[in-house]
C-alpha cells in the first residue's frame, strides 16, 4: 500500500464513518474504482482506531461525566441513579450484541460479505428502512428519556451494521429514531455508542496485522488512522449541526443512488464483486504447537 493509498483511505474513513452512508462500503468501492487492491476488513478496522481517537476528543467532557457518574453509581449501589449512570449502562450493554455476532460471524463478514453485491444491497435496502422511520418517526424524545430497553434495541441496531454496506451509524441512529428520538440526540448516542465497539475492533485486529506476513506496513497503518482522526472530528462537527434543523433525506438518497450506480458497474463489467486480494494471511507461526 502506497502512502497516497493511506492517505485516501484514512480520509475516506473519517469522513464516512460518522455518516450514515457506511465507512465498510466506500472503503471497497473507493480502491475498486481506482484500481487499488481492497485494503481489507482488518485494515479498515485498525484506522478506524482514528475515528474512536475522534469521538474521545470531541466528546471528553461528556465521557468523563459519565465514567464519573458509572463509579458513584456502582460504589451508592444506585447503577441507574443519574442520567450520565444510565447512559454509561446503556452504551456498555448495547454493545454486547455487536461483540457477540462479530465473533461468531468474523469469516464470513471479512470474506463473503465484502461483496460489491452485498454493499449495493445494503446500501439501498437500509436507505429504504431509514426513510420511513424518518417519516414515521415522532422525532420529540431526548437522551434524558432513553431506557435499558431504548439502549438494547440501538444495541441490536448495531449489529446490523456488520452488515457491509449497512454503516454502524446508520444503523444506529435508525435504531434511534425508530424509538422516537430527536435527529440530534439519536446521532449523539450513535457516537457514545460506537466507542467501545469500534475500540476492541480496532485492536483486536491490529493485533493480526501485526503478525501477518503480507500485512500493511506501520507505516501506512499510522498515517491512515491519524488522516481518519482528523477527518473524522470534522465528520462529528458537521453532522451534528447539520442535524439541528434538517432530515435525514439527502442521505437516503446518496445511499439508493450510489447503490443503483454500483449494481450499474458491476453489471458493465467495470468493477469485480469479489475483493481484489485475499484477506491478510494468518501469522507465520500460525498452527505450529
Amino acid at each position: 500500500m502506497s502512502y497516497l493509498e493511506a492517505v485516501v483511505l484514512g480520509l475516506v474513513q473519517g469522513l464516512t464513518e460518522f455518516l450514515p452512508i457506511s465507512s465498510t462500503a466506500h472503503l471497497r468501492i473507493v480502491p475498486a474504482l481506482l484500481g487499488w487492491s481492497d485494503p481489507g476488513a482488518a485494515y479498515s478496522a485498525v484506522i478506524q482506531l482514528g475515528t474512536v481517537g475522534a469521538v474521545l476528543v470531541y466528546f471528553a467532557k461528556d465521557l468523563v461525566q459519565l465514567t464519573k457518574a458509572f463509579l458513584k453509581g456502582l460504589v451508592e449501589k444506585k447503577p441507574f441513579g443519574t442520567l450520565d449512570s444510565r447512559l454509561a449502562w446503556f452504551v456498555g450493554l448495547g454493545t454486547i450484541p455487536i461483540g457477540v455476532c462479530g465473533l461468531l460471524f468474523k469469516k464470513t463478514i471479512e470474506t463473503s460479505l465484502r461483496s460489491l453485491y452485498v454493499i449495493s444491497a445494503s446500501l439501498i435496502v437500509l436507505a429504504l428502512v431509514l426513510l420511513l422511520v424518518e417519516r414515521l418517526a415522532a422525532h420529540k424524545r431526548t437522551l434524558e428519556e432513553m431506557t435499558l430497553k431504548d439502549g438494547i434495541i440501538v444495541g441490536l441496531w448495531q449489529a446490523v451494521a456488520l452488515i457491509p454496506g449497512s454503516s454502524r451509524s446508520g444503523t444506529t441512529i435508525t435504531g434511534a429514531l425508530s424509538l422516537g428520538f430527536t435527529r440530534a440526540d439519536a446521532a449523539r448516542y450513535s457516537f457514545l455508542l460506537s466507542i467501545p465497539a469500534t475500540t476492541l475492533a480496532g485492536v483486536f485486529e491490529l493485533k493480526h496485522l501485526l503478525q501477518a506476513t503480507d500485512g500493511p506496513g506501520i507505516d501506512v497503518m499510522i498515517i491512515g488512522t491519524v488522516v481518519s482522526f482528523v477527518s473524522g472530528l470534522a465528520a462529528i462537527w458537521g453532522l451534528l449541526q447539520f442535524l439541528k434543523n434538517r432530515s435525514m433525506l439527502v442521505f437516503v438518497v446518496y445511499r439508493v443512488v450510489m447503490g443503483l450506480a454500483l449494481l450499474g458497474l458491476l453489471s458493465a463489467g467495470r468493477l469485480e464483486a469479489s475483493p481484489m486480494k485475499a484477506p491478510v494471511a494468518a501469522p507465520a507461526d500460525a498452527g505450529i504447537p
